[in-house]
């Protein structure tokens, strides 16, 4: 294997060890709540709190590894990692296994950043093309196959394993990072930190969907206002120095960009509306359709298959016909298999089958086109800012879908007395196909591409 393969390696098992501490706990939800008598909005967190390590640390990620080299922190992230599943692994309440589920996070985002970069810097141009078809099918598979892993294990083992499996995989690939990954040659000034920024910044994503967590949950109306007002202002305050700073942590003026600005409010509101989704899906599957967790965890797979097609067209379809029709399609298509869980007829296989596959296709056509779109009109230089925006912008969909979505569904139940009715989760269905197409303005005002500068 050589010496640019196997940099690409490392890259490609953290990013799937990172994809499957996302999605393979979506199953097993329902036993951890059983087990640790935790609440819907407390099974919420299971994903959300992972999302904000990971928001957190992704613009460390490059700034510590310029400041004590990539391998370092490539090895020191996944260790981070696999202590983190351990603990949750052995977590006696729900608490403690946020608090663990958190450090996961932390790891996660200092893993991503770091071994991206380093893998495209060992590829030319002319290679790349290829790198990214294969980063793309893991990005399809792992989110695919960990449900069902996941549900399997919570079924048939418990779903403490979920836990627990991560961290051998996790250790072994630091052990792969030590041999395979090249040795640190630091040079030049270490550059400082943006302290206010990284303050600013955390405080706003860490209070923002706290607060959104905590209104569905009785009695917690005024800490959640509390909450969401210092998320408010420090967001505020954030927008305001990063305007006038000349390094900003996350430069929002490369925003003005339409394509960058599109793609951004369409993940916030396709892929990220669409993990709030399943993690609602997973509960009504099995608390109110009587599926089992294996059952639910399968349903990914006509999902996995539908974005298969997706992401192998929108190459071809983006260069002949640009990124607005693709996004109205894919909008539309998302919108509907959501809206199909909405209705009566979500008891039966061949509809939820339907569902999955209608979801899988267009938010697969829109977040492929999206990451197509973001940089084309994106200055060459500016490309690592603004990937760090983007990802930024990645992890904080995901969080808030979820956060959102399961807030949502808490304050619905709480409304209906927990009656063991089905209503709470079909509201929720409806008002997420509604967020799904609310990108439609920003969309329909795209021009045609241009030749990228």
């Amino acid at each position: 294997m050589s010496a640019r393969a196997r940099i690409a390696t490392l890259y490609l098992l953290g990013f799937a060890i990172d994809l499957a501490n996302m999605f393979i706990f979506n199953a097993a939800l329902p036993a951890l709540g059983r087990e640790l008598a935790a609440s819907v909005a407390e099974l919420a967190w299971v994903g959300t709190i992972y999302m904000l390590g990971l928001t957190v640390a992704i613009p460390l990620g490059s700034w510590l590894a310029r400041r004590i080299g990539e391998r370092r922190v490539l090895v020191a992230s996944l260790l981070i990692v696999a202590v983190g599943s351990i603990g949750g692994g052995k977590a006696s309440g729900i608490a403690t296994l946020l608090a663990w589920r958190l450090v996961q996070g932390l790891g996660g985002g200092l893993l991503v950043p770091v071994g991206q970069s380093m893998a495209y810097r060992a590829y030319p141009p002319e290679d790349r093309a290829h790198l990214t078809a294969v980063v793309m099918t893991v990005a399809l598979l792992v989110p695919a196959l960990s449900p069902a892993i996941g549900g399997v294990a919570a079924d048939h083992v418990s779903w403490r394993w979920v836990f627990i499996g991560i961290a051998p995989l996790a250790a072994a690939i630091a052990v792969l990072a030590l041999v395979w990954a090249p040795v640190d040659r630091l040079t030049g000034a270490k550059p400082a930190l943006d302290i206010q920024g990284f303050l600013l910044s955390a405080i706003t994503l860490f209070c923002l969907p706290l607060g959104l967590t905590l209104i569905s949950q009785t009695g917690s109306g005024p800490q959640a206002m509390i909450l969401l007002v210092i998320a408010a202002v420090a967001g505020v305050a954030y927008v305001r120095h990063a305007l006038r700073s000349r390094e900003p942590l996350l430069d929002l003026r490369l925003l003005s960009d339409p394509m960058l600005r599109t793609g951004s409010i369409i993940y916030l509101c396709v892929p990220g509306v669409f993990t709030g989704v399943n993690l609602i899906a997973s509960l009504y599957f099995q608390d109110r359709l009587g599926l089992t967790a294996t059952q639910t965890g399968m349903m990914m797979l006509p999902w996995a298959g539908a974005a298969f097609v997706a992401i192998m067209s929108t190459r071809k379809l983006f260069a002949s016909r640009g990124p607005r029709p693709l996004f109205l399609v894919g909008m539309a298509l998302t919108s509907v298999g959501v809206l199909l869980l909405a209705t009566p007829f979500a008891g039966q296989f061949l509809v939820r089958i339907a569902s999955f596959i209608a979801m899988g296709f267009g938010a697969s056509l829109c977040t492929s086109t999206a990451q197509t779109a973001a940089f084309t009109s994106i200055r060459t230089e500016r490309t690592a800012e603004a990937s760090a925006l983007w990802n930024i912008n990645r992890q904080l969909s995901f969080s808030l879908g979820g956060s959102v979505l399961g807030g949502l569904l808490g304050l619905f139940l709480v409304t209906n007395g927990g009656a063991g009715t089905a209503m709470p989760y079909r509201t929720c269905f409806v008002i997420a196909s509604i967020l799904i197409v609310l990108p439609l303005p920003f969309v329909l005002r795209l021009q045609p591409l241009e030749p990228s500068v």
